[in-house]
């Protein structure tokens, strides 16, 4: 019996080494660099952390304001309504969970004054793996009299929340930062509860041939140009840029969304495929 408990052992020991080795090896993308995937996350907060504060400056700059208008159309498909609890992952700035307040404001007929305090049963979290993004989003929140949102500091691939505990779950431009974008979405699913619903917007894969020629040539050549004259940072947004290439397309990421147990997957595109918006709902069978 000790022959063969010393030979289990072993072999489990060998088995541990091996998956150690692996995962030591194991390389992942970072715009077009090849990097040690252990090594990814800490360069993805070291960008955000240097964008932090010009970071909506500058999406206004790069997107000539038209990212208002997705995120306006983003927050207008989930239809916000009172008594919900809704999960605002890698939304640090805010940008999301804003709109949620917003929009709600606005369907109920809530005058949009500053005297109005947002409606008291729209339960809004925001989580971001980055500090810098998230005091951005604080202060904003202060200065438009939001202060009902929690705010907390995570991982979207190990989220510190239960299961089943909301009923919405957002993600705007921020899953392709990640990663592993299937342990992202696996974990939208874990903590949204039955009927839960995921919603994506994220940047994909243009329709027309000659205008993604134009949008490639536009954002591959011009805005690490624009950072670096705006923001003092080239490399940064040369990653952003980047990170959309790397990104899945429309038919991809909605194969993802499927086979992490999502139902109802689907997908809308804006500005001819620029970005895309990916919904799905969480069924109680599964």
């Amino acid at each position: 019996m000790s022959v063969l408990s010393c030979y289990i052992r072993n072999a489990f020991c060998k088995f541990r080494l091996l998956s150690a080795q692996k995962s030591f090896l194991s390389t992942t993308h970072f715009g077009f660099e090849t990097v040690a995937t252990k090594d990814k996350q800490s360069k993805v907060n070291h960008v955000f952390e240097n964008v932090s504060k010009k970071y909506d400056l500058m999406n206004d700059i790069m997107s000539f304001g038209v990212h208002r208008l997705w995120k306006d159309c983003f927050v207008s498909r989930i239809m916000p309504t009172d008594k919900l609890k809704y999960l605002d992952v890698a939304g640090g700035t805010g940008d999301i969970a804003f709109r949620l307040f917003k929009y709600a404001k606005h369907i109920n007929g809530v005058p949009e004054v500053p005297s109005v305090k947002p409606l008291t049963g729209l339960d809004v979290t925001v989580c971001d793996i980055s500090p810098s993004m998230m005091e951005v989003g604080k202060s904003r929140a202060e200065e438009l009299g939001f202060s009902s949102i929690q705010w907390i500091e995570g991982n979207a691939e190990n989220l510190p929340f239960n299961d089943n505990s909301f009923d919405v779950y957002t993600i705007a431009f921020g899953i392709r930062n990640c990663t592993h974008i299937e342990k992202v979405v696996s974990e939208a699913y874990r903590v949204l509860r039955p009927w839960g619903r995921f919603y994506c917007l994220e940047f994909s894969k243009v329709e027309n041939n000659l205008f993604r020629n134009i949008y490639n040539t536009y954002s591959m050549q011009l805005i690490p140009v624009i950072g670096q004259l705006i923001a003092g940072d080239w490399n940064s947004y040369k990653y952003l840029v980047e990170s959309i290439r790397q990104f899945p397309n429309q038919e991809e990421f909605a194969h993802i969304i499927t086979q992490s147990k999502f139902d109802g997957v689907n997908w809308i595109n804006y500005s001819n495929g620029i970005v895309s918006v990916h919904m799905g709902y969480k069924t109680p069978s599964k």
